[in-house]
């Protein structure tokens, strides 16, 4: 155990989520792997367990629990083997509530935030679009307001939970002329007219729904405009820095997983008269990999603290994210050759675990994206000052 930033209170909670995890969850993997649906009894249980609320305010029924906490549930669902089924639970804890928490007033987090604590509401957060990737700026999608409403019109794509999640977090145009300073986030109920979407068959996250969204039309009561009107990228870019460490911490938890997974393969697994962990070429690819994990892991933490005590790390946590998934992409694609043939079989863990992977280079601000970030923030000494509320 890490003392400099887990306790005693911290090992106990890890624990009781490992075998909560191996209880409630595993046994149904790989048939919502199969099925692309997760049932919605497990987000119930998720809920009255307290997992959503972990961060969350305690007078809408949160724990308002240090980000270590955070940190374990999210290092625990890397290690049972479905990207997809950890994307779901963080996407609709840290994206989606997360800005239910940071910009809806008291109704909105009453009807939306408490429910989606216990498990009874699901969200998705809808930024990304068909033609724009990573440029959020360069959104087309509009809101315009008419009357006590907001004409939502446009589309989304890769929006996990995107299918079968009860609301949704849009960010849309409110002054299209304006560019992003032009741009709001709005929560919007599944059932309201206009609303569509399709799921997308992906490489891997196979657990996960993701979808491509249509709004059509779709009239938003201006009460469910989030926050102030305008300050929409602002917000978004704010809550960038926790996903995108997110991403990070999930990319070193991934790694370790496989590389345990993978010494455990090896010490059983014999040719030429020995366990293949006792081959030096072998035992020194380890060592490089247990290297890199330790030392992402160990700048992961380091960056977490800091996000819990305020500071504003859009760098940092790019860097996080930029690293981790490259390394974690790196370790499982060794790992697996360790494995050999039956790396290749999708009986065996490691299959799953490297399609899974893929997406951490992609997903969440792709490594170009984050680079070009970085690079503003060495080179021209850009600051990405956080939205004043």
């Amino acid at each position: 155990m890490n003392t400099l930033y887990f306790t005693e209170e911290h090992e106990l909670f890890r624990k009781s989520f490992q075998d909560f995890l191996q209880k409630e969850v595993v046994p149904h993997i790989d048939k919502w792997e199969n099925t692309g649906t997760i049932e919605r009894f497990i987000w119930k249980k998720f809920g009255e367990m307290g997992y959503f609320g972990l961060n969350q305010p305690e007078e809408y029924g949160g724990m308002n629990l240090d980000i270590f906490y955070t940190v374990i549930f999210l290092e625990e669902l890397q290690k049972i083997n479905s990207g997809g089924f950890a994307a779901a639970m963080w996407a609709h804890a840290y994206l989606a509530m997360t800005h239910v928490n940071k910009e809806g007033d008291d109704a909105i987090k009453k009807k939306y935030l408490t429910p989606s604590i216990d498990g009874d509401k699901i969200g998705c957060l809808c930024i990304t679009e068909p033609f724009g990737g990573s440029d959020v700026a360069g959104m087309r999608s509009t809101a315009i307001k008419k009357g006590d409403k907001y004409i939502l019109n446009g589309s989304k794509t890769f929006i996990t939970n995107g299918v079968y999640s009860d609301y949704l977090v849009v960010a849309a145009k409110t002054n299209p002329d304006k560019g992003n300073k032009g741009m709001s986030i709005f929560i919007v109920d599944r059932e309201t007219p206009g609303i569509s979407a399709s799921k997308l068959d992906k490489l891997g996250w196979r657990a996960s729904d993701t979808a491509e969204i249509a709004f059509d039309d779709v009239e938003i009561p201006a009460e469910n405009l989030m926050g102030e009107e305008g300050k929409g990228f602002s917000y978004i870019m704010q809550h960038f820095a926790l996903e995108r460490l997110i991403m990070g911490i999930n990319a070193h938890a991934r790694a370790e997983f496989a590389l345990d997974y993978t010494l455990g393969y090896m010490s059983e697994r014999e040719a030429f008269g020995r366990t293949i962990d006792k081959f030096q070429a072998l035992r020194h690819s380890v060592a490089d990999m247990a290297s890199e994990i330790e030392m992402n892991k160990e700048f992961n933490y380091s960056i977490a603290k800091r996000l819990d005590e305020g500071q504003y790390v859009v760098k940092e946590a790019s860097m996080s994210k930029l690293l981790s998934t490259k390394m974690a992409d790196k370790v499982i694609y060794d790992c697996l050759q360790m494995l050999g043939g039956y790396g290749y079989m999708e009986d065996y863990p490691l299959a799953r675990m490297f399609r899974d992977s893929r997406l951490g280079p992609i997903g969440g601000g792709t490594s170009e994206i984050l680079r070009e970030i970085i690079a503003k923030m060495v080179i021209d000494k850009k600051e990405y000052k956080p939205a004043a509320k």
